[in-house]
C-alpha cells in the first residue's frame, strides 16, 4: 500500500508539473507578444508624429523587440526543462 501511494504521489508531481511548465510558457509568450505589439504601436505613432526620425525609431524598435523576444526564448527553454528534466 505504501508503495502505491509513492507511485501515485509520483505521477501526480510529474502532471502538475507539465501543467505548470504548460501555463507558465503560455504566460511568457501572451507577455512577450503584448510587449513588442505595445512597442510596434508606440514606434508607429512616433514615426507618424516625427517622419525625419524614423530611422532612430525603428533601430530603437528592432533592438526593443529583439530583447523581449530574447527573454521569451528563455522563459521557454526554462519552462521546457522544468518539462522534461
Amino acid at each position: 500500500m505504501l508503495v502505491l501511494t509513492i507511485v501515485l504521489q509520483a505521477a501526480w508531481a510529474a502532471t502538475v508539473s507539465k501543467i505548470g511548465a504548460a501555463f507558465a510558457a503560455s504566460i511568457c509568450l501572451l507577455g512577450a507578444s503584448f510587449g513588442i505589439s505595445k512597442i510596434g504601436i508606440t514606434a508607429l505613432e512616433a514615426i507618424a508624429r516625427q517622419p525625419e526620425a524614423a530611422g532612430d525609431v525603428r533601430s530603437n524598435l528592432i533592438v526593443a523587440a529583439a530583447l523581449i523576444e530574447g527573454v521569451a526564448f528563455f522563459a521557454i527553454v526554462v519552462c521546457l526543462l522544468v518539462l522534461f528534466m
